[in-house]
Formats: C-alpha cells, structure tokens, sequence
C-alpha cells in the first residue's frame, strides 16, 4: 500500500474519531463531555449517553479506515461535527477547552475532511 498525503491524514482523521471516541468517552477521562450532553439533552444521568457516542465515534474510526463509502462517510463527518460543534456554541461554550472559539477549530477540522476526500484524493489510473 502505498502512502499517499491522503492515506496518511486518513490515518489522522480516523485517530481523531478514535481518541475522543475511547480516551474522552468510554474510558471517561474528559468529565466535561458528560456534563455537556447532560447540559444540552436535559437528563439527569448521562454516562450511558456518552458511552453510546463513545462506541459510535469507534465504529466511525473503523468506516473511516474501512475506506467504504467514503464520499458519503465524509458528508456523515461533516455533519456530525457541525451539529455537535452548534449545539455545543450555543448550549454550553463554557464547558468546551476553548470556549465559542471550539466552533472555528471544528471548521477547520470539516473543511479538512472534506478537502481531503473531494480534493487531495488520488484520481484513479485511466486504463486505455
């Protein structure tokens, strides 16, 4: 396999998905993203809330490396990131590492997702 500038930021995505997904959520070492999701839906017991997000963030990070499906996979990321990162500004900036300016880093991190599958993505090899 080869190692293109795409495969290895795909690497990098997936780790990301995978870091919060594990550290942050299922081994429930970042508090504040319990008290986020307790914050936003309204609910008095949020763990088990954060472990499902947890297992969802693992199972993204396995699509992700899976490379199936994965304008479609990219458009999921994108959307997933902006929802949460939206209800996160409005709902509870003061729980987030860097407060209102989360939203401009989750930005940056969606139009790199996005530049990366439609933009840096390797074109196939025409055979004639």
């Amino acid at each position: 396999m080869k190692f293109t500038s795409y495969r290895i930021f795909i690497l990098l995505i997936a780790c990301v998905w995978l870091t919060n997904g594990v550290y942050a959520k299922l081994l429930g070492l970042v508090p504040r993203h319990e008290l986020i999701i307790k914050e936003i839906l309204e609910v008095n017991n949020s763990k088990y809330l954060v472990i499902i997000i947890g297992i969802l963030e693992v199972m993204m990070t396995i699509w992700i490396i899976s490379g199936k499906y994965s304008k479609i996979n990219v458009l999921i990321q994108a959307f997933t990131i902006l929802l949460m990162n939206v209800l996160e500004f409005i709902y509870t900036p003061e729980l987030l590492l860097w407060g209102k300016w989360n939203f401009i880093f989750a930005l940056l991190f969606v139009f790199f997702i996005i530049w990366n599958e439609f933009y840096n993505r390797p074109k196939p090899i025409e055979k004639c």
